[in-house]
């Protein structure tokens, strides 16, 4: 299977708003199996209304098979720009992939090691770090659940939204502690 595989772990398995319809059209349908990386609801997403977004998460991460889809893009370069513009668009550097220096990440070998087995030419995926700490007191369970339960009703609706649409593979701690707040609204 030679070409670039884009890993996939939440919103983009899920949101198809049209404006990332130039993204979906260069991306082949999602399949699991892809590497095991550590995940977890540890980003606070500005555009999201402050909802916790999925993130590799090397500190707090829970190991994860993530999804993946095939590129329709032959050049690295152009499926590195297809995604950063797909996640914001985001700064370059927050967008992973082996043609770039991304071995310093400790979660890098995992990425290599799976697509050494597939016999792909790159894989690229988005490498937003975690920044809960940066807005909130150290990430804990409990300190994501507050922050939850702090939101406005505009950013609860969006956390809520984000949290039930997340692919059913991802299985946190921060995920389990919310599902009363998924399921009942609260």
């Amino acid at each position: 299977m030679a070409g670039i595989a884009i890993l996939g772990w939440g919103s983009l398995l899920w949101d198809t708003r049209p404006k990332f319809a130039p993204f979906m059209s260069q991306c082949g349908p999602w399949q699991r199996g892809g590497p095991s990386l550590p995940l977890e609801f540890s980003r606070i997403s500005k555009s999201r209304g402050g909802a916790l977004t999925l993130v590799v998460d090397p500190n707090n991460g829970t190991e994860t098979i993530v999804s993946y889809c095939i590129s329709a893009r032959s050049e690295s370069c152009a499926a590195i720009e297809d995604l950063r513009l797909r996640e914001g668009p985001t700064r370059l550097e927050w967008i992973g992939s082996f043609r770039k220096p991304f071995e310093q990440l400790p979660y890098f070998h995992a990425i290599r090691t799976w697509a050494t087995s597939q016999g792909l030419d790159d894989v690229v995926w988005t490498a937003l770090p975690p920044d809960f700490d940066a807005f909130r007191q150290s990430f804990s369970v409990g300190a994501a659940v507050a922050h939850i339960q702090g939101l406005d009703t505009r950013g609860s609706a969006m956390a809520r939204e984000y949290l039930q649409r997340a692919p059913d593979f991802v299985k946190t701690p921060v995920r389990h502690a919310l599902q009363n707040f998924v399921e009942k609204g609260s």
